[in-house]
């Protein structure tokens, strides 16, 4: 037995389950009398729907039911909502065109689902999909959010002129400008935040059961959290929320797209209440392609004013934000309220003010991808501070050191809205460049350039805001067998949120980590929840379980001075155990809740252990690092190897320094990819995903990748009392920028000044030849 306190690299325990094959994903379960359920997309980007003809494709063998939008239509069923109402800077509010479950009457990108059929098997509902006759109208397609904008540009939406969702602002535009009035130095720079296939380890799966009896629904999902899902489909079938239950299994990553209600979620409880059957989805990796929300896909100015001391003034931006054809849930607030949060960066910037414009396009719809927003916001920031450091003439560490807000700054309230409570930043600048052999690069730059190869470092320093529900719950059941169940309402997706919790159980409550079981996933048993999303579940749910086991620890002293005759007042608690001060007696929680529960059992006055409690979640967290990147470059290919990397974060107290570590290296490895290597690529005159695959979409590798080296600079956040830190998107925040700016330090001898995401070695190779 083992009792595991914070801040130790324990290993996860939630892996030799996952690791043995005995994980329980949504594919995996099998509810009796199941049927099966296939999604037929459309091929177009943009087309009318003159007509669906069913009659060849429902007589075929083991088919049960095809659906269609004019049978949603007449049932009643609403189109799926965008949960964040938006207004431009203009007052007027943001339009929402309707979101079908299946399209009515006209299709908007290419995999916009036209129909749902169910059949006994998977082949038969496929076979059927085939035989389905759709009659289109091919209408013209438009697919640059750029493009979009132009005067006379095709329409996505016939009632939308000019594409524009939104024309959204922030931040004090007089005093900014001023700013940059009296600059003695502007830099300006546009950077491209390419679009991301979000490529989940897991593809998305529904399974829908109905009972006519309680007329209720169960809806088995790999969702971020299954409380958002339940509140807004039960708003489409016009019902109560109680009337849905969705349970989430173990799930295989997320990274925000699992957040969402889908339209396979709403077909498969439709189908499953005009069946009477249950009814299971399971996407394939190529329709994961189109059916699932896609990341980034931002075309932003930026612009920083500058004295004559090189301090920055101000800093001014205009972001061109693409919203694919619909607005998915949270998808306004990514760029707007998100992104623009973190501008500024760790930098004493006087007056930020940013403009954000959502466009339409017949593409897939974009919404949150790990980090949100904030990454996009990073990335900008971090480019244009090394571009002026280049054009000033000022070494680049030095720059960002000479503009970074101080310890002594904090609390720090930010132009636009934000309150820092803690921070190092210079401290954290220093740990990196010792870390990583900053002074050291010339001679590994002149041992590559021996060798023929260009080798480049860059840095990025970011800084994260969390976000997330205001408020979170726990429960902890002193259950029958001696175990002890602790019901969260975060969703772990793989980050190791079993282990943390479970130490912050052994560490307050003295009980042995074997003998404590997360809960998680079940809205019935689990009645509210925040879910995870914005690097919020350690501190949120960390709150939550800390003032749950106060409470388990004031009822046990109530418990523990009958139990040991004596007054409450005299009950100290300590190791696991409740004794009476300055006496050796005493007596074991685990064996004061069973005593209790036998005197319960017996009809004797007792006092239950088991607490539930909700925390207000005053504040978010701001965790910051530095990251170094160091590549080499072959000039005959383009070809882009990164050689070394490292992260020196801030997270705050780290609960367990190893699962932090995981989690940094996944998003160094996913922002390595968006820098070099993934490209969503439409075609601009049909609108077709020509990316539809991984044999066309390039995802990192093992082998892509050094040893990243980590390590932490502890500044404990003021506002919870665990001093954490959010980490779970640090990593994929800071490495876009670090990769990029060492590209553009290794070609800068050959007179590269600009490359956009993703570096492939093609563009390298065309950047070098026409430098």
């Amino acid at each position: 037995m083992t009792k595991f306190g914070l801040a130790q690299p324990v290993r996860r325990v939630e892996d030799p389950r996952l690791l043995l094959g005995h994980g329980r994903y949504t594919d995996d379960i099998v509810l009796p009398g199941m049927l099966h359920g296939v999604v037929l997309r459309s091929p177009h980007a943009a087309a009318a729907i003159r007509g669906i003809d069913t009659a060849a494709a429902a007589a075929l063998p083991g088919v049960r039911a095809i659906y269609t939008g004019e049978d949603l239509a007449a049932d009643g069923i609403g189109p799926m909502p965008c949960a964040v109402p938006m207004e431009s800077r203009d007052g007027s509010k943001m339009p929402v065109p309707p979101h079908p479950a299946l399209a009515q009457g006209a299709v908007h990108h290419v995999g916009d689902p036209v129909a749902f059929i169910v059949a006994d098997s998977v082949k038969a509902a496929r076979d059927a999909a085939e035989a389905i006759d759709v009659a289109y109208d091919i209408l013209p397609a438009i697919t640059d959010p750029m493009a979009a904008l132009e005067a006379g540009a095709t329409k996505v939406w016939a009632d939308l002129p000019g594409n524009r969702a939104f024309d959204w602002s922030i931040g004090d535009q007089a005093a900014t400008d001023a700013l940059f009035a009296k600059a003695a130095h502007v830099t300006r720079q546009t950077v491209v935040n390419n679009r991301i296939v979000v490529s989940s380890m897991e593809a998305r799966a529904a399974l829908a059961d109905y009972d006519a009896a309680s007329g209720r629904w169960t809806l088995y999902a790999n969702t971020q959290g299954g409380w958002l899902v339940k509140g807004l489909i039960s708003g489409l079938f016009g019902v109560a929320a109680d009337r849905f239950r969705v349970v989430t299994p173990d799930v295989g990553g997320g990274f925000g797209m699992k957040l969402f209600l889908y339209a396979e979620h709403v077909l498969t409880c439709y189908a499953a209440r005009k069946l009477g059957r249950p009814v299971k989805w399971a996407a394939e990796r190529s329709e994961a392609f189109v059916c699932d929300t896609q990341g980034r896909d931002n075309v932003t100015l930026g612009e920083l004013a500058i004295d004559a001391d090189g301090k920055v003034l101000a800093l001014r931006t205009r972001n061109v934000a693409n919203m694919g054809a619909y607005l998915s849930t949270f998808a306004p607030y990514i760029p707007t309220y998100a992104g623009t949060g973190v501008l500024g960066g760790v930098y004493a910037v006087q007056a930020v003010y940013a403009n954000v414009i959502g466009v339409f396009t017949n593409t897939v719809p974009v919404d949150a991808y790990r980090g949100a927003g904030r990454p996009e916001a990073n990335y900008l920031v971090e480019r244009l501070m090394d571009q002026a450091a280049r054009e000033l003439g000022i070494d680049r560490a030095e720059f960002r050191r000479r503009n970074m807000l101080r310890p002594s700054d904090m609390p720090h309230a930010t132009p636009v809205g934000k309150t820092y409570d803690s921070g190092d930043f210079p401290r954290v600048l220093d740990t990196a460049l010792a870390t990583t052999d900053w002074a050291g690069f010339a001679q590994r730059q002149a041992a590559a350039k021996a060798a023929g190869r260009r080798r480049g470092i860059g840095m990025a320093y970011y800084l994260e805001a969390t976000g997330g529900d205001p408020t979170e719950r726990a429960e902890i059941r002193f259950a029958e067998d001696g175990g002890v169940d602790v019901y969260v309402g975060t969703q772990s997706t793989g980050q190791g949120h079993e282990t943390a919790y479970v130490q912050l159980i052994s560490s307050r409550l003295g009980i042995d980590a074997e003998l404590v079981r997360v809960r998680q996933g079940d809205t019935d048993t689990i009645p509210v929840g925040g879910g995870t999303g914005g690097a919020r579940s350690l501190y949120s749910e960390g709150q939550a379980i800390l003032v749950t086991t106060d409470s388990v620890i004031n009822k046990g002293r109530e418990a523990a001075a009958e139990e040991l005759e004596a007054a409450p007042a005299d009950i100290v608690f300590a190791d696991g155990r409740f004794s009476i001060a300055g006496t050796d007696r005493d007596i074991d929680i685990l064996a004061l809740a069973a005593s209790q529960r036998r005197k319960a059992a017996a009809g004797q006055a007792a006092v239950s252990l088991d607490a539930a409690e909700v925390a207000e979640i005053k504040a978010h967290t701001f965790p910051n690092g530095c990251h170094v990147a160091e590549v080499e470059i072959d000039p005959e290919t383009g070809t882009v190897r990164l050689v070394r990397y490292s992260v020196t974060d801030d997270v705050g107290k780290a609960v367990n320094p190893m699962i932090v570590s995981g989690q940094v290296h996944g998003g160094v490895a996913q922002g390595f990819g968006q820098a070099t290597l993934e490209r969503t690529v439409y075609d601009p005159e049909s609108g077709q995903l020509l990316s539809g695959s991984f044999t066309d979409y390039a995802l990192p590798r093992a082998d892509d990748l050094p040893e990243i080296k980590v390590a932490f600079v502890e500044v404990p956040c003021a506002t919870n009392p665990l001093g954490v830190k959010g980490a779970g998107e640090a990593g994929a925040v800071g490495s876009p920028p670090a990769v990029i700016n060492a590209i553009l330090d290794a070609l800068a001898e050959d007179g590269v000044r600009e490359i956009d995401m993703p570096a492939t070695p093609e563009r390298i190779w065309r950047a070098l030849r026409a430098a």
